[in-house]
């Protein structure tokens, strides 16, 4: 019988291979047809060629780079391990996929106004907005299986009420002198066993506390002794109500985090890619920083999650030169991107340099007392 692990490994690989096929051939396709239109409409010989190219673009980087690179990283488990704060998957998607669709989407618009200003045609109302799409939905289907990797598609994880466990001393095990007892350490309750867990966690034990307090008596009793144990301080996350409708409603998953993030992350990219369809976008000069800032905003993703600079990052790589792009255009042809963007995009570069660099300099160095 086939392992549920094995099917869920085939799956995942069946859709990360679609996602970083298809994208690139539609929009070369569209490339193609557009490229078309500048020749005989009866002869298509340039349109079969642009096709047969992407069909051999997205074949040679498959066999090439794609298959090579997941066949390594599934056998070789020890250069997973010292891959650290990227994706190599995400790199690929983004170098290999992401970046010819966006370069071809703007030489479409080259070549439509190359057809409108040697003939008597008109440049659309609008871009199509399906091959942008499609480009981006791809690339967060990609990121969003990469985060589920780890997760189970069945059933629910294992995951513990109390998150944090806090290693030391009681403020009453302090001598008269204010030295501690010894030293205080905070750890998760990933790297205790299950044991531990129990005991922390009151499973299967009326009184946990009396066990606790039982042990802070017996370092307390050993005067200064530097022995270190667990704390009763445990961070609680208490449901809102005993109602059942509330205890329903307050439920959470990684899992379906995972997918509300994502979209919700790349929402601004999204909106800067969809303001490039606009007629007075895509038929001037503000077609090219449209689209290169909005691909530059896209390599953040070759990030891990839990990457410190990530924060920093993603101000540098998308609402900083968004703040640029979206003044030019609001000057330069009305407000066709929204004001709420720009808006976003200066709150989230102002707050992320005030809080984390001018509140370090001595006139913004003010102690306050908080209310707790």
């Amino acid at each position: 019988m086939v392992s549920s692990r094995l099917v869920k490994l085939v799956v995942f690989e069946l859709l990360e291979l679609a996602a970083f096929s298809v994208p690139t051939l539609v929009v070369m396709e569209q490339f193609a047809a557009a490229l078309q239109g500048t020749r005989n409409k009866n002869e298509k010989p340039v349109y079969w060629l642009g096709v047969s190219c992407s069909i051999a673009y997205v074949a040679l980087v498959v066999l090439v780079v794609w298959v090579p690179v997941k066949v390594l990283l599934y056998r070789k488990h020890h250069l997973q391990a010292k891959i650290r704060g990227w994706s190599p998957v995400m790199l690929m998607c983004v170098v290999l996929s992401t970046l010819p669709c966006f370069a071809f989407s703007i030489a479409v618009t080259e070549v439509q106004k190359s057809v409108s200003s040697s003939s008597t045609s008109t440049l659309p109302e609008t871009l199509p907005d399906f091959q942008v799409s499609l480009v981006l939905t791809s690339l967060i289907i990609v990121d969003i299986i990469e985060k589920l990797r780890k997760y189970p598609l069945r059933g629910r994880p294992v995951q513990v009420r109390y998150s944090k466990v806090y290693l030391g001393f009681r403020p009453e095990n302090i001598d008269p002198k204010g030295q501690s007892l010894g030293p205080a350490v905070t750890e998760s309750l990933d790297d205790f066993n299950y044991s531990d867990r129990r005991l922390l966690t009151g499973e299967d034990d009326p009184q946990p506390q009396q066990q606790i307090r039982s042990v802070s008596e017996q370092v307390a009793s050993k005067g200064s002794t530097p022995t270190p144990f667990r704390s009763q301080v445990i961070n609680v996350e208490e449901p809102p109500s005993n109602s059942r409708v509330m205890r329903v409603m307050s439920r959470q998953d990684e899992r379906a985090q995972i997918f509300l993030m994502s979209f919700v992350t790349w929402s601004d990219t999204i909106e800067m890619v969809r303001v490039a369809g606009h007629p007075a976008v895509f038929g001037s000069a503000w077609v090219f920083p449209v689209y290169i800032f909005s691909c530059v905003s896209l390599i953040r993703i070759i990030l891990l999650p839990n990457v410190p600079v990530l924060g920093a990052v993603g101000v540098v790589l998308q609402d900083f030169p968004f703040i640029f792009v979206r003044l030019g255009l609001i000057a330069a042809l009305g407000t066709i991107t929204p004001v709420l963007g720009l808006f976003k995009n200066i709150l989230v570069t102002g707050s992320f340099i005030y809080f984390n660099y001018f509140i370090n300099l001595r006139f913004f160095s003010v102690t306050e007392t908080l209310p707790f």
